[in-house]
């Protein structure tokens, strides 16, 4: 079985960029197809066989990519895959649209639908600092690639949702069914704290979206101690509303990130998540979680157990949540306990079956049509 795997681009690194890895070390010899690599972004890679197409001649092509939007179904197109058996993309946007001949299987772990096509196109637009010149033709623009990206769905032999709140985003838009494989976590790398500290903590890529202004709102109020970790560029507006109690704590590897989780109180994650990574880590390192309870965290997290639910994305809601938070008893062992079965040694062994069954009961479809003609 010759495997090839396919991923959107390599740029930043973030939760599939962590899936990508995972399959590099499942199929080290496999190739690597994106549309560009920006070395030194994204650790994990230095050996690997990557194949980037024509983007790599386009001026400034790989730090800034988002000019040449209207480009990247065609590159992603470009690529040629045809040497291969099977085909695993890895994808939150356009790597599901590559071209693979008949006999070649085309499994895709899908992230989630393209956000900026499907589910926030409106937010995007109007949070995107462009004139109006350009926001008055991007819709157009939209138009014109959710078109290519519902067509590009058609492409794919089998899917793979990285929760069920993913699954059934592909099922909405896409009308495709798939099947649920939770994505990795190193669970290995956290520990339980005999010493818990006297804070909380939040954090994560500092954008508007995930709604740190809510923990801000609600730690502005009671006094309490708050870590916030990472950056991003709703870091500075933040940071005028935070007072004197919430420290900002900028980038952390992830050695101080497991130490920052083992310590605090409570990790407090405020947006809809496809999945979650950073909520599971937190167990990981038997830490509970107050959570919005949408999406991916209803999943992850047992409620009472392992963390609290909120169920209105407002600094009320989260609030008084927080109120309630200490007249719980945690058990920090069992927390991690529960965290172990999302360990990235678990999705390797997990997706390793998967793609040899998946290509076994390929291989006997087509040889049975090749029989009966």
């Amino acid at each position: 079985m010759k495997i090839a795997l396919v991923h959107d681009y390599l740029a930043q690194d973030g939760g599939a960029e962590r899936v990508l890895k995972a399959f590099h070390e499942i199929w080290p010899d496999a190739p690597i197809f994106v549309l560009f690599h920006k070395k030194g972004s994204v650790e994990g890679f230095d050996r690997a066989d990557i194949r980037e197409s024509f983007f790599r001649f386009l001026p400034f092509g790989r730090t800034h990519y988002q000019w040449y939007l209207p480009l990247m179904p065609l590159a992603t197109e470009s690529h040629n895959l045809h040497e291969f058996d099977v085909v695993l993309s890895s994808t939150s946007a356009f790597a599901k649209g590559i071209l693979t001949r008949p006999n070649t299987l085309h499994i895709s772990y899908c992230h989630t639908p393209t956000r900026y096509l499907w589910t926030d196109t409106h937010e995007y637009i109007a949070e995107l600092d462009y004139n109006i010149v350009i926001k008055t033709f991007l819709p157009r623009l939209m138009h014109h690639m959710r078109m290519w990206d519902k067509a590009s769905v058609d492409r794919v032999d089998q899917f793979i949702a990285n929760s069920r709140t993913v699954r059934q985003r592909i099922q909405k838009y896409y009308r495709h069914p798939s099947d649920v494989i939770y994505p990795p976590v190193d669970t290995h790398l956290f520990q339980v704290s005999q010493n818990v500290g006297d804070y909380y903590l939040t954090g994560g890529r500092i954008v508007k979206y995930k709604r740190f202004d809510l923990v801000i709102q609600v730690f502005n109020r009671l006094g309490w101690k708050l870590k916030i970790f990472g950056t991003g560029p709703d870091l500075d507006r933040l940071k005028s509303m935070a007072k004197s109690n919430i420290e900002f704590v900028g980038f952390v590897d992830d050695k101080q990130k497991a130490k920052l989780f083992q310590n605090a109180k409570a990790f407090l994650n405020t947006q809809l998540e496809d999945f979650g990574i950073t909520v599971v880590e937190s167990m990981a390192g038997g830490t509970p979680v107050v959570a919005y309870g949408v999406g991916g965290a209803t999943e992850s997290i047992l409620p009472q157990k392992t963390g609290l639910l909120f169920y209105e994305q407002t600094w009320e809601s989260l609030l008084d949540t927080m109120l309630h938070f200490d007249t719980l008893t945690w058990d920090r062992k069992a927390i991690r306990e529960h965290a172990k079965q999302f360990d990235v040694a678990k999705f390797k062994s997990d997706m390793k079956q998967y793609v040899e069954d998946k290509y076994r009961d390929f291989l006997e479809v087509q040889n049975y049509v090749e029989h009966r003609d």
